[in-house]
């Protein structure tokens, strides 16, 4: 296994405890199941116009989690490459393929996946609205300027109600209408994301 859902969230809403805290929310649920070994990476993007990360530079989900290939817990092929992952009409993250760590489908209604990515697994422009939660550390729904915060989320199951193409992507298919568990759960999100195991460690 190399590749999952999260099973569960850390139950915060948006607020992941940063990359750092949701890697680690990786790596303990693969251990769990047995893939601790391996070093584990959450599939998330964050923008450089926060501001509470000011100076910070930009992180693309894309380049988080290695080259690939990249397997899920019943040994079924998710990608080979990064590029292969992010190619127009790649299918191979679906409601069958998308597994938890324990090698159990995620429920439908649960299938906005946090992300903060574009389509090719790059944060959204400096000049957009907040798509991250405050780089994942804020379950607040709005801001002190009275600014929204949201995340931008994939569809795992590729289902949507919209015929269009880009609503049932697996990475990017629609903000959500807040950060926090309740706002998050209005459009089918339980806070889960998706992680990717790095090659091993040279020796």
């Amino acid at each position: 296994m190399s590749f999952f859902v999260t099973s569960a969230s850390p139950g915060r809403g948006g607020d992941l405890g940063g990359l750092e805290g949701a890697d680690a929310h990786c790596q303990a649920l693969a251990t769990a199941a047995g893939a601790g070994a391996l070093r584990w990476r959450a599939y998330l993007s964050q923008a450089s116009n926060l501001k509470n990360l000011q100076g910070e530079p930009a992180v693309h989900a894309r380049e988080r989690i290695g080259p690939g290939p990249w397997h899920n817990a019943q040994g079924q092929l998710i990608a080979r490459t990064v590029d292969e992952l992010h190619a127009p009409g790649f299918a191979g993250i679906n409601r069958q393929i998308a597994l938890s760590e324990r090698g159990q489908p995620i429920p439908g209604r649960l299938h906005d996946i946090l992300t903060g990515s574009r389509p090719d697994g790059t944060a959204p422009s400096p000049l957009d609205a907040d798509m991250s939660c405050r780089g994942w550390r804020s379950s607040a729904d709005m801001a002190e300027d009275g600014s929204s915060h949201g995340a931008l989320v994939g569809h795992h199951d590729r289902v949507s109600a919209i015929a269009e193409p880009w609503a049932s992507s697996w990475n990017s298919a629609h903000r959500s209408r807040g950060c926090s568990p309740a706002r998050l759960a209005e459009l089918g999100s339980g806070g889960l994301f998706y992680c990717f195991a790095l090659p091993p460690a040279p020796r």
